[in-house]
């Protein structure tokens, strides 16, 4: 039995605000249901945890709910962020610019220790 959630967030890119809601309901639903859940933040998705960014961001223009407010859902259901140390260099931001709860570094290593522990699902967008 699966007993634990951890989703890569790779093609979740700013510029694409449509695929962002969708992740974070995932990693929220799992949280309801008591499962510990990790989402890694790679790529361009790092951008999402640098505050402002994310506030400005809709999936729909005909849903108000922000992905910040995606976001936070899932922190609330007990998410944990954690973000590529690789990707924050690519674009040029360092651990103290990001949101309070995303300052954890996690990226391929932590990722696969997931995907290879057989307690744990995984889910890549």
């Amino acid at each position: 039995m699966k007993t634990g959630l951890a989703i890569l967030l790779w093609a979740a890119d700013p510029d694409a605000p449509g695929r962002l809601a969708t992740p974070f309901a995932h990693a929220s639903a799992a949280g309801a249901m008591e499962m510990p859940v990790e989402v890694y933040f790679s790529a361009r998705a790092v951008l999402l945890l640098k505050p402002g960014v994310a506030e400005g961001l809709r999936a729909s223009a005909y849903f108000d709910k922000t992905i910040a407010a995606w976001m936070q859902d899932a922190l609330g259901h007990g998410a944990r962020f954690f973000a590529c140390s690789d990707a924050l260099a690519a674009q040029g931001l360092t651990m103290a610019e990001l949101m309070p709860a995303a300052r954890h570094h996690g990226g391929a290593v932590q990722f696969v220790a997931r995907a290879a522990d057989p307690a744990w699902a995984t889910l890549v967008f």
